[in-house]
């Protein structure tokens, strides 16, 4: 079923070549500038996407299945992307490393649990953690745009500190939950 927000949720997955065509070369400030740009408009329509289909009770199984799918493909590119280009680097890659095992982790669980038919609803506090890391990534970019402001990419790495330490808590929660429905 295409509707409107399908229709947004699809167009993010389309945008990330794009965005990491824009990101690919780290020299290029007008790249990361078009990037960051490119990167707000997709993260609206994330926040656009499931309003719309909310309050028009256009809430479709596609619509379920592809939205955290479509985060999941944007976060992991731009992170690897940002590693790539050493905007993310030293010490700052366990932040990295632990976002991405952690989506890994929450996507097989819920579909392990899907298959047990049991619904894993996104928690508040997970929402704050995708808020901060969308954050984080957006710092960055924006840092790699704008290095002469150097604490901006300082902003980002914090958050991406921050976004870590509650995907850690999340990714635990996510567990116990997935834990309480397997065999022992």
């Amino acid at each position: 079923m295409l509707t409107l927000p399908n229709i947004l949720t699809l167009s993010r997955i389309f945008a990330v070549p794009l965005l990491v065509g824009l990101l690919w070369w780290p020299q290029w400030q007008g790249g990361y500038a078009l990037a960051f740009v490119l990167y707000c408009i997709v993260g609206f329509t994330d926040y656009l996407d499931g309003y719309l289909a909310r309050s028009q009770g256009t809430v479709s199984k596609l619509g379920v299945f592809l939205d955290p799918i479509a985060d999941k493909i944007m976060v992991a590119a731009v992170v690897m992307m940002l590693v790539g280009t050493r905007d993310i680097a030293g010490v700052h890659l366990i932040a990295a490393i632990i976002i991405l095992l952690r989506e890994i982790m929450v996507s097989g669980l819920r579909e392990f649990l899907g298959g047990l038919r049991v619904s894993m609803p996104v928690s508040r506090l997970a929402k704050w953690k995708t808020t901060l890391q969308l954050v984080a990534l957006g710092a960055l970019i924006l840092g790699g745009a704008l290095p002469e402001w150097a604490f901006v990419h300082q902003v980002g790495l914090i958050a991406l500190w921050g976004a870590a330490v509650l995907t850690m808590v999340t990714g635990w929660d996510y567990l116990r939950v997935g834990l309480k429905h397997m065999d022992s």
